[in-house]
């Protein structure tokens, strides 16, 4: 008879025993809910309406004079000139210019609110270098009044984000710039999350203050790296596990963590990455970083320095999210021109957008992106009107994932729209009539449409 040693004995019985776990009747699957916060957000009522006579920007680079606009079902049919149709309700505009509804990727509102107290501060968990498991829509407070300051500014849409103190600062959240009680009755249905990142000074020297990891751009790289380790190990687990499943055995259930949840949605193409990042050398870094574990590096946010890196984002597939002229607030955000989203505008297949970071410049930002076309033409570039409401329709939806549904006047878009007084980039312009899905949720001179929140009501 052959004999075995003892340890040899109880390594065949531990095998023996694992391939009994994996036989025999199956437990019921584990699944995990990728949504469980799903959006509740019902268009308002709308009629077919007929925007005519108007110097309309299309979003995707063309300008029509004397055009109109037709919406139907809540949705852009059709823009043409001299279109006869039956309509509930037609707008003249002669005299006045249409645009898609403005996109702010970078917003804080909700989860930074006015009034700005200490009570309402929920957009920073700074309690680790890591937290991509907090996601920011649970921190919105939809009766923020910054809400309805920025839809007189005609933003349909708009990217909440929580701040920049962690490597991984959590999940963002787009929304639709609608009235509603809960964050849910605002969120974009079907819009892809977004996971913030940041590079640079706020984590080196929110955690350095720590005495912890990382207080150094040296050590941000090395949390970065660690985290994407640990997240391609977890997605390894689960994705055994749904293999062995289907493959009739019965495997033992990985642990769950919506840290990795988070991570693991952005190796598997489903979340995008948001990243704060001034300079030039860290946004590349971060492009290999995306490379070495197989995910897309996103857009970058803010980019001070994105001009002299410009034909590498473009090359990456990267949208450049940018002011018009902060700059030299704090050493990573000194070496800044203000011909930065031009210069990231100018090389092919680019993707510049502005955006505002601030609950005060979102309502304008039709303006913001008035003062970089103003600043670049008056250097030497030749930008048009028809082009640079790109930087905040069309390239805004595409860094968000959402160029499909809205973003542009074409035939099949929501009817996100807005009537301006005058040409968009002027100062003295203004929103006079907005439209989410082809209903009207704001008009200038008609107090019906002026929505006030809650939290205003009895406010002097």
């Amino acid at each position: 008879m052959q004999k075995f040693a003892p340890s040899l004995l109880v390594v065949a019985l531990g095998v023996a025993l694992a391939g009994c776990q994996d036989s025999g009747p199956q437990d019921e699957k584990v699944t995990i809910n990728k949504n469980p916060y799903p959006s509740t957000y019902q268009a308002l009522k709308s009629t077919s309406t007929l925007i005519t006579n108007a110097t309309v920007l299309t979003g995707t680079g063309e300008r029509l004079e004397e055009a109109d606009v037709l919406l139907i079902d809540g949705k852009v049919q059709q823009v043409g000139k001299d279109l006869t149709v039956q309509v509930d309700n037609t707008i003249d505009a002669q005299g006045k210019w249409v645009t898609p509804g403005l996109i702010d990727v970078h917003s804080h509102l909700g989860a930074y609110p006015n009034p700005s107290v200490e009570s309402h501060q929920d957009g920073n968990e700074m309690t680790s270098p890591n937290t991509a498991e907090v996601w920011v829509e649970h921190s919105v407070w939809p009766q923020d009044p910054g809400f309805n300051r920025a839809r007189e500014g005609g933003i349909t849409s708009l990217q909440i984000l929580p701040g920049s103190a962690n490597l991984f600062g959590g999940r963002g959240v787009t929304l639709k710039n609608v009235p509603a009680h809960t964050m849910q009755g605002m969120k974009f249905p079907d819009a892809p999350y977004g996971l913030k990142m940041a590079c640079g000074e706020n984590p080196k020297r929110v955690y350095g203050r720590k005495g912890i990891l990382p207080s150094t751009r040296m050590g941000n790289m090395a949390g970065y790296r660690t985290a994407w380790i640990d997240a391609a190990e977890y997605k390894r687990e689960w994705d055994k596990y749904d293999s062995d499943y289907a493959a009739g055995k019965n495997p033992e259930v990985p642990h769950r963590d919506i840290k990795f949840d988070t991570l693991r949605g952005v190796l598997e193409g489903e979340v995008m990455i948001h990243n704060h990042c001034y300079k030039a050398e860290e946004m590349a870094m971060m492009i290999d970083l995306s490379k070495e574990f197989g995910y897309h590096a996103g857009t970058f946010h803010h980019g001070i320095e994105a001009y002299k890196i410009a034909d590498m984002l473009a090359d990456n597939g990267s949208c450049a999210a940018l002011w018009p002229d902060w700059w030299g607030f704090k050493m990573e955000a000194y070496d800044m021109v203000q011909e930065n989203v031009a210069i990231v505008d100018a090389v092919k297949n680019s993707c510049a957008v502005v955006h505002s970071d601030s609950d005060t410049t979102i309502q304008r930002l039709n303006q913001e992106a008035g003062k970089v076309m103003f600043r670049a033409n008056d250097n030497g570039f030749n930008i048009s009107e028809e082009h640079a409401i790109k930087w905040i329709t069309s390239n805004a939806a595409k860094s968000l994932g959402i160029a499909d549904k809205t973003g542009s006047l074409e035939a099949g878009k929501q009817g996100d729209v807005v009537i301006w007084n005058q040409n968009p980039f002027s100062v003295y312009a203004k929103a006079e009539q907005v439209f989410v899905d082809g209903a009207k949720v704001y008009d200038r001179h008609d107090d019906a449409y002026q929505a006030q929140s809650d939290f205003m009501l009895g406010q002097k």
